[in-house]
């Protein structure tokens, strides 16, 4: 290798280490400009409460007062300040000044459709001087109450749920899966919060608002239904398991968001033979917080217990033959049109780690699975006060 050869490599390396720390900057400055838009919006919010909150002669005089600011300030600054936007940023104020959300339990289940949270009141001494426009923005900085995480089209998309609980829930999980906007929408109009909580016991409802998706147990990557709307398959339509297999295939980054967290795709129509004879799982994944294979099988029309039988020797082949010492027992799930709960609890030994879960292929009546959801949480708290 001559010197030229040498000194084009350490260019290139040093061209990378540096293109690497401009992106990564870049990507922070966004990040920051974000937040602080965000903050600033959140105050912009507070100031027109308060002073829409200094009587009623201020309130009629308030009446085109947004209007007249927004005009001004569109002149100043854009068309982001407009009188919908300066709305949106009061409203915003209005459902995130009171974000304490541990309560009790009992609280938590009553209030799935019109609740509605407290604002905070703040001391109005805290912006008498205006003029002093550092200390306000200092202040903003400084407050944790403030401490938002993602941007302002998802906080537009947030604020609009009713439920504090089912809000906060979305909001962890925007933050901690990444979500873009779209993916917040199509998560919320699934009724992602309602299937989960519906697959879960009371206590851990609670925690679906202050943690959101854990996933610790096999149970907890469970979902009622897996909504599949995205596949672009019609109920109506005559398909095959094989036509399901191909169609998740080629949507496979929303059929992992759908799953859950922690899924990692490794392999499709996955062979392993004994006895002279080739078996086939249909999907197979790997969820790295549970350390364990998850083996998936297409089942499109109604479950059978030979089925369950079947899923319980591919399951019983990758613990024996696959899976690593340090790797947590697999994990068998039928994705099935229908399932019968009878027949999996009486087919299947209790402590086998195998699970029947239906799909939809159209996003559910989310009006319907809340109503459902406030009937189910409502039994165990009526049953809950018949024991005291």
């Amino acid at each position: 290798m001559n010197d030229k050869t040498v000194s084009t490599s350490k260019d290139n390396q040093l061209f990378s280490r540096v293109a690497e720390l401009i992106e990564l900057t870049r990507t922070k400055v966004a990040s920051t400009v974000n937040l602080t838009m965000v903050r600033t919006y959140f105050e912009i919010g507070r100031m027109i409460v308060e002073d829409e909150q200094q009587g009623k002669e201020r309130a009629e005089y308030g009446k085109n007062l947004l209007k007249d600011v927004a005009t001004q300030l569109i002149k100043k600054f854009g068309k982001g300040f407009s009188e919908q936007n300066l709305r949106n940023m009061r409203q915003f104020f209005q459902v995130y000044s009171g974000r304490v959300i541990y309560e009790s339990p009992s609280r938590i289940l009553k209030n799935s459709e019109n609740e509605q949270d407290s604002i905070r009141q703040t001391p109005s001494s805290e912006f008498d001087d205006i003029a002093n426009q550092k200390n306000t923005f200092e202040q903003m900085h400084s407050d944790k109450s403030r401490d938002f995480s993602l941007s302002w089209s998802h906080y537009l998309i947030l604020m609009r749920i009713e439920n504090s609980y089912e809000r906060r829930f979305y909001e962890i999980e925007a933050f901690q899966g990444n979500w873009s906007e779209r993916q917040l929408k199509r998560q919320y109009h699934s009724s992602l919060y309602e299937r989960l909580a519906l697959s879960r016991n009371k206590e851990e409802v609670m925690k679906l608002a202050i943690e959101g998706q854990t996933i610790a147990k096999p149970v907890d990557l469970l979902k009622n239904p897996l909504t599949l709307e995205f596949l672009g398959i019609e109920e109506k339509d005559s398909y095959s398991e094989s036509d399901m297999e191909h169609a998740i295939l080629s949507k496979l980054q929303q059929f992992i968001l759908e799953l859950g967290k922690g899924f990692l795709f490794e392999a499709r129509q996955k062979r392993f033979t004994f006895d002279e004879k080739h078996y086939f799982v249909d999907l197979v994944f790997y969820n790295r917080l549970l350390q364990c294979f998850i083996l998936l099988d297409l089942k499109t029309e109604e479950l059978l217990h030979k089925d369950l039988g079947q899923m319980q020797m591919y399951v019983n082949y990758y613990d024996r033959n696959v899976k690593l010492d340090y790797e947590k027992p697999t994990i068998g799930i039928l994705l099935c049109k229908k399932k019968n709960n009878a027949l999996v609890e009486l087919t299947l030994p209790k402590e086998a780690n195998i699970y029947a879960s239906e799909y939809s292929l159209y996003l559910p009546d989310k009006q319907l699975l809340q109503q459902k959801l406030n009937e189910w949480l409502l039994e165990f708290e009526n049953l809950e006060k018949s024991e005291l």
